[in-house]
C-alpha cells in the first residue's frame, strides 16, 4: 500500500511538472523582481532567445528578432495567448544582424555593412528563402557599426551609421549620421549629421517627426556627457558630434572648431553613459491616457562607469515637443549590489496596446500590460 501511494505521488509530480513546463515562458524569476507603476504588469513572452536585440512584427503576428551574434529569429505564438510557442532560425552566420524591419510581407535585416531582405517571409518559414541584397555600400567598420533600422511614415528605410571611434572627425560624411533609402535600395541620402551612435528611433504619431536616442562619448568621467533624446525637424540638421555633446558641452579635442550653438540641442538629457537604445512613442489604448504619445526608452546600462547606471526602461513625458520629466518606468534589472539581471534593448508595441521589451543579457522578451 505504501509503495502504491509513493508511485501515485510520483505520477502526480511528473504530471504537475509537465504542465508547469508547458507554461514556463509566462513566468520567470526575473519578472518578479521588476518594478513598474501601479496597475502595470510585466510577464515573459519568450525565453532562451540568445542575444535578443531589435524586434519587428509581421502581418500575421510573427515576431522577428535580430541579434549581434549572427542569428535572426522568428517567434511564433500559435494559440495567440501572448506567449511564444515556437522559435525558428531565419538565418545564421550573418554580420551582426542587429536591425530588423518588416514591410509588405518582406523582412529587412540590417547587417553592419549592408541591408538584406527575406521576401514573403511569413509564408516561407518552413522553406526559408535566400536573402536578397537591398543595399551593400555601408562601411564595414564594426565600432558602433550595429544597425538599427525602421521604416518611416514616408515609406523609406532609415539606418544610422555610428562613429567608428569613441570620438573622432571623419571625412566620410556617412559616419555619425542617420541615412535613408527607398525599400529597393535606391535614392540613398543622409538625413541627419553629428549623431554619434543612435540605436533607436521612432516617429511622433501626430507630427511624423523623427525622434532618436544617441549615446554620448566615453572617457570624460562618470557624469558627462549625458546621452541624448533628439528631435529632427528638417533634413540635414546637425546634432553636434564630435564638436559638442549633450547640447552644451564642448569636446576637449574638437570643441574649438565649432560652437555648441551651431547645433540642434537635445530635447532631453538622458542618463550619462546609460546606453539609451530603443525608444517608442506609445500610441495604444491599453495604457492610461496620460501615456498616449509619451516616450519609453530602453537604457541598456553603463559599461565603464564606477557606479553602474541605466538597466531600466525610462519614461519621458512631453508637453508638445518639450520634455517635462524623465524618470524610470521599469526598474529592477540592476540589483543593489550592482549584479545584473538583464539589459533592455528594444521596444515594440503590439496591436492590443501591450509593449514588448527585448533583453539581450537574459535572452528574454518581456510583455508589459496594464491591468488597471
Amino acid at each position: 500500500m505504501v509503495r502504491f501511494s509513493i508511485i501515485c505521488s510520483l505520477i502526480i509530480l511528473v504530471v504537475w511538472t509537465s504542465c508547469q513546463s508547458q507554461h514556463s515562458t509566462s513566468a520567470n524569476p526575473i519578472t518578479s523582481k521588476l518594478k513598474l507603476p501601479q496597475g502595470f504588469v510585466i510577464e515573459q513572452y519568450a525565453q532562451d532567445i540568445k542575444g535578443a536585440r531589435s524586434m519587428a512584427l509581421g502581418t500575421n503576428g510573427t515576431l522577428f528578432v535580430g541579434t549581434r551574434g549572427g542569428e535572426v529569429y522568428a517567434l511564433i505564438d500559435d494559440d495567440k495567448d501572448y506567449v511564444s510557442d515556437r522559435v525558428i532560425v531565419v538565418a545564421s552566420g550573418l554580420n551582426s544582424p542587429n536591425g530588423v524591419a518588416f514591410k509588405n510581407g518582406d523582412l529587412y535585416v540590417g547587417e553592419i555593412h549592408r541591408i538584406i531582405k527575406f521576401e514573403n517571409i511569413e509564408s516561407r518559414l518552413n522553406d526559408m528563402p535566400e536573402p536578397v541584397v537591398v543595399y551593400d555600400k555601408y562601411p564595414e567598420e564594426t565600432h558602433h557599426g550595429y544597425k538599427y533600422i525602421d521604416f518611416g511614415p514616408d515609406g523609406k528605410l532609415y539606418t544610422p551609421v555610428g562613429a567608428p571611434c569613441n570620438v573622432c572627425e571623419k571625412k566620410n560624411p556617412v559616419f555619425s549620421s542617420i541615412t535613408r533609402i527607398n525599400d529597393d535600395g535606391s535614392n540613398f541620402e543622409i538625413v541627419a549629421h553629428g549623431v554619434r551612435n543612435s540605436v533607436g528611433f521612432d516617429w511622433h504619431p501626430k507630427t511624423g517627426e523623427l525622434w532618436f536616442t544617441d549615446n554620448g562619448r566615453d572617457l570624460l568621467g562618470d557624469d558627462i556627457p549625458h546621452d541624448e533624446l533628439n528631435r529632427m525637424t528638417q533634413i540635414g540638421q546637425h546634432f553636434g558630434f564630435p564638436y559638442c555633446h549633450q547640447g552644451d558641452l564642448p569636446d576637449p579635442d574638437f570643441g574649438e572648431k565649432r560652437k555648441c550653438n551651431e547645433f540642434v540641442p537635445p530635447v532631453q538629457k538622458l542618463n550619462p553613459h546609460g546606453a539609451s537604445l530603443g525608444m517608442l512613442f506609445y500610441s495604444g489604448d491599453m495604457f492610461p491616457k496620460e501615456y498616449k504619445n509619451q516616450i519609453l526608452i530602453c537604457e541598456h546600462g553603463s559599461w565603464n562607469r564606477s557606479k553602474k547606471i541605466g538597466y531600466q526602461v525610462s519614461l519621458v513625458r512631453l508637453d508638445g515637443n518639450k520634455s517635462t520629466s524623465f524618470k524610470p518606468f521599469v526598474e529592477g534589472w540592476l540589483l543593489e549590489d550592482e549584479d545584473i539581471l538583464g539589459r533592455p534593448v528594444d521596444l515594440l508595441q503590439l496591436p492590443d496596446g501591450s509593449v514588448l521589451v527585448s533583453d539581450d543579457y537574459a535572452g528574454i522578451i518581456y510583455r508589459i500590460t496594464y491591468k488597471g
